[in-house]
C-alpha cells in the first residue's frame, strides 16, 4: 500500500508540473500572432529535442549531455552514450521506414529528448510524452483580440525507447505506467525494474543486472577471489547492482564483502581520494565491484592514479563501464588488468557505415549534432560554437573515422533491437486491427498501450547483431554478456580484449588473462591464505572468508576443510594429516637390549641348574646330596630351571601357544622352589619344636610325606590355572594405549598376552604367599645351630628373596605410565624371577656343589644318631648359644657341660643331616 500511495502521490506532482507547463503554453499562444505557430519556424518546446514526423510516434530518451555542476542541469556532451545511441535510434526508424515487410505503408516518427543524466531533469522532459493524452481547458483563455486560442497539437507518443541510467528508468516508468505507455530500455539493467507489479509496462532488451551480478561472481570465484569490495553510484542501478551481488554472494558462500562504498549522487570535492583510500583500509580486498556510471568509474581510476596506487586494485566493471575508452582515457596504466563484463554484442558494421557518412549538411535533424561535431574534431563552428576556446575553425569537410578515432559504442545493438521490437510489436497490433490492411486505420489512430505492451512481451525476432531478441513474463531479456579485459600489449597499445563469455554459467579462458609482468596467475584477493596441509581453519566471527590456521594436534586429522577430527583409536594421522594410519604394532624383541640381560641370566641359570641337577644326579648316594633331602632337592631344582625357563616365554611374540606357556610357568617356577623350602623349613621347625617336647619324631617328616606335602602346595597353584584357562582363554591383543604418546609419530602398538596386572598379582600372589609364609618359617628356626641342618642358608635365601621383590614392586608398577612400560615391566619381572632363582641356587646348592667336587673328603658317611642324641645336642648347642650371650669368661658353658651325659663325647664340627638317624 505504502508503495502504490507514493505512486499516486507521484503522479499528482507529475499532473500538477504538467498543467503549469500547459498553462504557460497557453498564455504564450494569446500573446504571438498563429503564424509562429508554423511547422517550418523554430519552437520553443523543440530546442532541445529532436522531433521526427511519422504515422506513428516513439519516444527516446537518451544522456546526450551528462550531469551538470553547481546547479546546472546538463554538462559536457557525451559522444558515445550520448550520440552513438542517438543516432542509432535514428538509423533503425530509417530502416524500418524502408522496409516493405514491416509496418508497410506506416511511417515511424520520433520524439527524443535529453536526459542529461539526471533523474529528475529526465522526469521533467518525459512530461513531453504525456502532453497529448491530456485535456486542455481553455475556456478562460482569449487572444488579444478576443478570438479564442488556437493550440499547438502535441505529438501522441505510443511508446518510448528509453532511458539509460537505471535510476532516470525508474523515475520515467513511474509516470509512463499512469498513462499505459509502454517502455523499453536499451541499457538500465537495475533488478528493481524487474517487479512486474509496480514497472508492469516496463520491459527491456538487455538483461538485469541480477544475471550480471551471478556473472560477475562467477567471474570472482573463477579467479580464486574470496575477499572484494563493492563501490556503487548512488542511485537505483549501483545501489541494485551491488545489492544483489551481495544477495547473492551471501545465497552461494565463498565470496565475502570487506566494505560496501557508495558515491554520492553529488561529491564534493575530494571524495573519490577518500573512497580510494578507505578501500586501501582493506588491503587484502584488492578486488573491487563496480556498479559504477561511466563518469564515477573515471574519476576513481583518477583519484587512485593519484594516491599511487597504481597495479594495487584488481577492477571488475559492471556493463556500465563495459569496453568503453572514455573511463580509462589518460588513466591506462592505473585500468590495466580491469575485467568488464558487457551484454553479449556484435559491432553493427551497417551502422558503421551510417555514422562515418553523417555530416553537417545530411544530419540535420539532430540538434546536438553540430556539438558533437565540435567535440569531436576539436573545432569550432562560427560565432556561436560551443567551443569558445577553440584554436581552429571547422570547416565542415571533416570526415568521422577518418579525420578523429571512432569505435561504435557498446548498446548500439541494444537501442536498435529496442526500436525493432517496439516496431514488430507495432506490426503486429496491425496485423491483427486492420486486418492486413497496409497504411493507418482508425482502430490504430488510439493505440491502447495495455494491448501494445502485450504484442511487446510476445515478439520474437533476431536482432540486428542476429541474436534472438526476447522477453520473459518480466519484460527481462535473457542474459548472455561478454567478459573484456583491459590489456596493454607491448607497453604502449591498450585494447579491451574479449576473454570470456556467460550464458547461464561461465566460460572463461584462463590462457587469455593478463596481468603485470612476472604474474602468471591472477593476483590474490584474500583475506586469508589457504591453510597448508593439515590445519583446519578457525572462522573470524562475522567474517566467513576470514580466518586463522590451526594445526590438528595430537591424534586429530583434517577431516575437512573446518573441522579436525580423532582418529580410531587404533589408528594415528598420516604425516600431512589428511587421513588417518594404522599404528605400527610391536613387541619385545629378541635383539632388544630389555631382552638381552634377561636371556643371558636365563641361559646362565639354566647351565648352572643343569649343572647342579647333574652333579646331584651323579652323586645321587653320596652323603650330602642325601643330606640336602634328594627327593626336595630335586623339586626345587625344578622350581629353580622354571624360573629361568618362564624367560623365554615372556619375551617371545605373543600368540595363544605362547600366552598358554606364560600363565602356566608364571607363576610355577615361584611354587615349585618356595612350597619346596617352606616343607623344608616347616619340617626344620616342628621337628625342633616337638624335641622340646618329646622325644619322638613328628609326623609327616619322611620323604615321601614332604613331597606329599609339597605337590599338594602345587597343586592349587595348578588348579587356580586350570580355573583360569577355563574362564578366558588365552588370547592376545593389541595394546594402543601402552605407548600412546603425546606424538604420534611415536605411538606403538603394543602386541600382549590377555594378562592384565591384576591377573598377574593373582598369578605371582599365591607364589609370593609361599615364600612369605617360607621366610618366616625361616626366622623362627635361625636359632638352630648350623652343625646340624641348613635353616640359616634357607632364611638367608629367603630374606634375599624377600628384598628382589620388594624393589620389584615399585619397579612393575610404578612404570605403568611409562611409554617404556613394556620393556621395563617384562626385564624387571624375568630379572627378578631369575635372580630369585640365583639367590636359591647359589645359598642352597652351590656349597654342596662345591663340597662335591673340590672337596670330596668331607662328603663321607657319618654314624646314625637317634633322634634323641640329635635333639639333645640341638638343644644343648642352643642353650650355650643363648647363655654366651649372658654370661662371660666361658661360665655358660660350664655350666652348660655339667648336666650332660658322660656318653656324649665331645666332636668336631660335622656335617649332619635329618636322615641319618632311624625314624
Amino acid at each position: 500500500m505504502g508503495s502504490l500511495w507514493r505512486v499516486a502521490a507521484g503522479a499528482h506532482c507529475f499532473l500538477s508540473l504538467l498543467m503549469l507547463q500547459s498553462c504557460w503554453m497557453i498564455g504564450a499562444a494569446s500573446q504571438k500572432p498563429p503564424v509562429l505557430m508554423d511547422s517550418q519556424q523554430p519552437q520553443p518546446e523543440y530546442g532541445h529535442s529532436i522531433r521526427l514526423d511519422g504515422d506513428i510516434i516513439l519516444g527516446g530518451l537518451f544522456p546526450v549531455h551528462a550531469r551538470g555542476e553547481r546547479g546546472v542541469p546538463c554538462g559536457e556532451l557525451k559522444k558515445e552514450k550520448g550520440i552513438h545511441r542517438l543516432e542509432a535510434m535514428l538509423f533503425a526508424i530509417d530502416l524500418i521506414n524502408k522496409d516493405p515487410e514491416l509496418l508497410p505503408n506506416l511511417t515511424l516518427g520520433a520524439r527524443i529528448l535529453d536526459t542529461c543524466s539526471r533523474d529528475t531533469y529526465a522526469l521533467e522532459q518525459s512530461l513531453t510524452f504525456v502532453q497529448a493524452l491530456i485535456e486542455r481547458d481553455g475556456a478562460d483563455a482569449r487572444c488579444a483580440n478576443g478570438d479564442p486560442p488556437i493550440f499547438s497539437k502535441p505529438d501522441k507518443v505510443v511508446g518510448v525507447i528509453g532511458a539509460s541510467a537505471s535510476s532516470v528508468s525508474i523515475m520515467v516508468a513511474n509516470i509512463l505506467r499512469l498513462f499505459k505507455i509502454p517502455q523499453v530500455s536499451y541499457a538500465s539493467t537495475a533488478p528493481e525494474l524487474s517487479d512486474n507489479t509496480r514497472y508492469d509496462f516496463f520491459s527491456r532488451v538487455v538483461p538485469p543486472d541480477s544475471y550480471q551480478a551471478q556473472a560477475m561472481l562467477d567471474i570472482v570465484t573463477a579467479m580464486g577471489w574470496n575477499y572484494v569490495s563493492t563501490l556503487a553510484s548512488e542511485g537505483n542501478y549501483g545501489e541494485s547492482g551491488v545489492e544483489a551481488f551481495v544477495q547473492i554472494s551471501r545465497e552461494t558462500g565463498g565470496v565475502c564483502i570487506a566494505q560496501s562504498l557508495k558515491v554520492p549522487r553529488e561529491p564534493r570535492p575530494g571524495e573519490f581520494d577518500k573512497i580510494v583510500l578507505r578501500l586501501l583500509e582493506t588491503p587484502n580486498a584488492r578486488a573491487v565491484i563496480m556498479f559504477a556510471n561511466e563518469d564515477d568509474i573515471r574519476r576513481i581510476l583518477d583519484a587512485a592514479k593519484r594516491n599511487n596506487l597504481t597495479g594495487h586494485f584488481l577492477w571488475v566493471g559492471s556493463d556500465s563501464w563495459g569496453s568503453k575508452i572514455s573511463p580509462v582515457v589518460h588513466q591506462e596504466d592505473v585500468a590495466e588488468g580491469a575485467i568488464t563484463i558487457l551484454p553479449k554484442r556484435v559491432s553493427v558494421e551497417a551502422f558503421d557505415r551510417y555514422f562515418k557518412s553523417r555530416s553537417l549538411s545530411n544530419n540535420r535533424r539532430n540538434v546536438w549534432f553540430a556539438e558533437f561535431w565540435e567535440e569531436n574534431f576539436g573545432c569550432k563552428l562560427g560565432m556561436h560554437g560551443k567551443r569558445p576556446g577553440s584554436p581552429r575553425k571547422c570547416t565542415g569537410l571533416e570526415k568521422v573515422g577518418r579525420d578523429s578515432a571512432y569505435e561504435q559504442e557498446g548498446k548500439v545493438q541494444f537501442v536498435m533491437d529496442a526500436v525493432y521490437a517496439m516496431a514488430h510489436a507495432l506490426h503486429e497490433m496491425h496485423r491483427q486491427l486492420c486486418a492486413g490492411a497496409p497504411g493507418p486505420c482508425p482502430r490504430m489512430a488510439n493505440v491502447d498501450g495495455k494491448e501494445l505492451l502485450n504484442h511487446i512481451r510476445g515478439v520474437g525476432f533476431n536482432g540486428s547483431a542476429g541474436s534472438p531478441v526476447t522477453f520473459n513474463e518480466n519484460g527481462d531479456a535473457p542474459g548472455r554478456y561478454d567478459i573484456f579485459q583491459y590489456q596493454i600489449n607491448n607497453g604502449s597499445t591498450a585494447e579491451y580484449k574479449v576473454i570470456g563469455h556467460w550464458t547461464n554459467q561461465l566460460h572463461l579462458d584462463m590462457e587469455a588473462l593478463q596481468w603485470a609482468p612476472g604474474d602468471a596467475s591472477p593476483p590474490a584477493s584474500v583475506c586469508s591464505r589457504p591453510c597448508r596441509t593439515g590445519e583446519r581453519k578457525k572462522v573470524v566471527k562475522g567474517v566467513a572468508c576470514c580466518w586463522h590456521c590451526e594445526r590438528c594436534e595430537g591424534y586429530h586429522y583434517q577431516s575437512g576443510e573446518f573441522a579436525c577430527d580423532l582418529c580410531p583409536y587404533e589408528e594415528r594421522p598420516d604425516r600431512n594429516r589428511t587421513g588417518c594410519q594404522p599404528i605400527p604394532i610391536v613387541r619385545l624383541e629378541w635383539a632388544s637390549p630389555w631382552a638381552l640381560l634377561p636371556v643371558f641370566l636365563a641361559v646362565l641359570g639354566i647351565v648352572a641348574t643343569t649343572f647342579v641337577v647333574v652333579t646331584f644326579t651323579r652323586y645321587n648316594d653320596t652323603p650330602i646330596v642325601r643330606a640336602a633331602g634328594r627327593e626336595m632337592s630335586y623339586v626345587l631344582l625344578t622350581g629353580i630351571f622354571l624360573c629361568y625357563v618362564v624367560t623365554f616365554p615372556m619375551i617371545a611374540a605373543p600368540d595363544a601357544v605362547v600366552c598358554s606357556f606364560r600363565r602356566v610357568f608364571l607363576g610355577l617356577g615361584m611354587c615349585f622352589s618356595y612350597a619346596a623350602l617352606l616343607t623344608k623349613t616347616n619340617r626344620i621347625h616342628r621337628i625342633f619344636e616337638q624335641g622340646k617336647k618329646a622325644v619322638t619324631a613328628p609326623r609327616f617328616i619322611s620323604p615321601a610325606s614332604q613331597l606329599v606335602i609339597t605337590f599338594s602346595l602345587i597343586s592349587v597353584q595348578l588348579l587356580g590355572v586350570l580355573a583360569w584357562f577355563a574362564a578366558d582363554p588365552p588370547h592376545t591383543f593389541v595394546d594402543y594405549g601402552e605407548q600412546r604418546t603425546q606424538d604420534p609419530e611415536n605411538a606403538r602398538g603394543v602386541l600382549k598376552c590377555d594378562i592384565s596386572d591384576l591377573s598377574l598379582i593373582c598369578s605371582l600372589g599365591y607364589s609370593i604367599l609361599l615364600m612369605v609364609t617360607c621366610t618366616v618359617y625361616a626366622i623362627k628356626t635361625r636359632g638352630v645351630p648350623e652343625t646340624f641342618n641348613e635353616a640359616k642358608p634357607i632364611g638367608f635365601t629367603m630374606y634375599t628373596t624377600c628384598i628382589i621383590w620388594l624393589a620389584f614392586i615399585p619397579i612393575f608398577f610404578g612404570t605403568a605410565q611409562s611409554a617404556e612400560r613394556m620393556y621395563i615391566q617384562t626385564a624387571t619381572l624375568t630379572v627378578s624371577l631369575s635372580l630369585s632363582a640365583s639367590v636359591s641356587l647359589g645359598m642352597l646348592y652351590m656349597p654342596k656343589v662345591y663340597i662335591i667336587i673340590f672337596h670330596p673328603e668331607q662328603n663321607v658317611p657319618k654314624r646314625k644318631r637317634s633322634f634323641k642324641a640329635i635333639v639333645t645336642a640341638a638343644t644343648m648347642t642352643s642353650k650355650l648359644s643363648q647363655l654366651a650371650a649372658e654370661r662371660p669368661n666361658g661360665e655358660a658353658k660350664t655350666e652348660l657341660c655339667e648336666g650332660v651325659e658322660a656318653s656324649v663325647p665331645p666332636t668336631k664340627n660335622t656335617y649332619v643331616s635329618y636322615t641319618n638317624h632311624a625314624m
